[in-house]
């Protein structure tokens, strides 16, 4: 059975009463993958906005399988420490990993965050030799319009993490990264200018989905 762990910050865990792309990632699979899988992660809530809380159930579909491994405010920072433990015990096979945002938004510049990436990898492959990682880019949210430093620090590390995944990828436990979700537009494919809403969720599932498929024959084009 294929185990794919959604790894991610706010983005992918989402808030109370989203249905998250990591539920469409789920529905493309289960209408086109043929053989059996499971989304796997030793997390499951959202994150509810009104209380500041992590523990949230509130689904917009209750039936989903919720597994991740997703934090609200986590960025490669906070992930990679857990990385290791989190592919051991869930056994996973294929990580989709959206992170970064959140790491040149508070805690990290854009060689700092590419370093922290090349660590999260190296972590990964200690407990599973043999897995297989998938990547988004960093997608520019709302302050990129307005804060022109900001803006820079993304664009350098999405230069960064094009060279590291080149550099680290090797034939036993391939890397990929997807091209950015598109089209996107934080006016159109958010709720906020950061958080996608569901155009944005299907647009990031989308990415994962045509980036396994072209590289790895992996299900089939994504379709709405």
């Amino acid at each position: 059975m294929l185990r794919l762990m959604p790894v991610g910050d706010s983005m992918t865990i989402g808030s109370a009463g989203e249905h998250t792309w990591r539920y469409r990632m789920w529905q493309h699979l289960r209408e086109t993958y043929a053989g059996p899988f499971r989304i796997v992660g030793p997390r499951e809530t959202l994150y509810d906005k009104a209380t500041e809380s992590p523990d949230s159930y509130e689904y917009a579909d209750p039936d989903f399988p919720r597994a991740h491994l997703a934090g609200w405010g986590e960025g490669w920072l906070h992930m990679t420490p857990l990385i290791r433990e989190a592919v051991r015990s869930q056994r996973a096979d294929i990580l989709l990993v959206s992170l970064g945002l959140i790491d040149l938004g508070f805690y990290t510049n854009a060689t700092q965050t590419a370093d922290n990436a090349r660590a999260f990898v190296a972590e990964a492959r200690a407990a599973n030799p043999r897995i297989r990682m998938v990547v988004l880019p960093v997608t520019p949210n709302v302050r990129a319009e307005s804060d022109a430093a900001f803006a820079t620090e993304v664009a350098a590390f999405n230069e960064l993490l094009a060279k590291t995944v080149a550099d680290l990828d090797e034939p036993r436990s391939p890397l990929l990264l997807t091209s950015p979700p598109s089209p996107y537009d934080v006016n159109l494919d958010t709720y906020d200018g950061t958080h996608p809403n569901e155009s944005g969720e299907h647009r990031i599932a989308e990415a994962f989905a045509e980036a396994m498929y072209q590289s790895w024959d992996l299900g089939e084009p994504y379709t709405t």
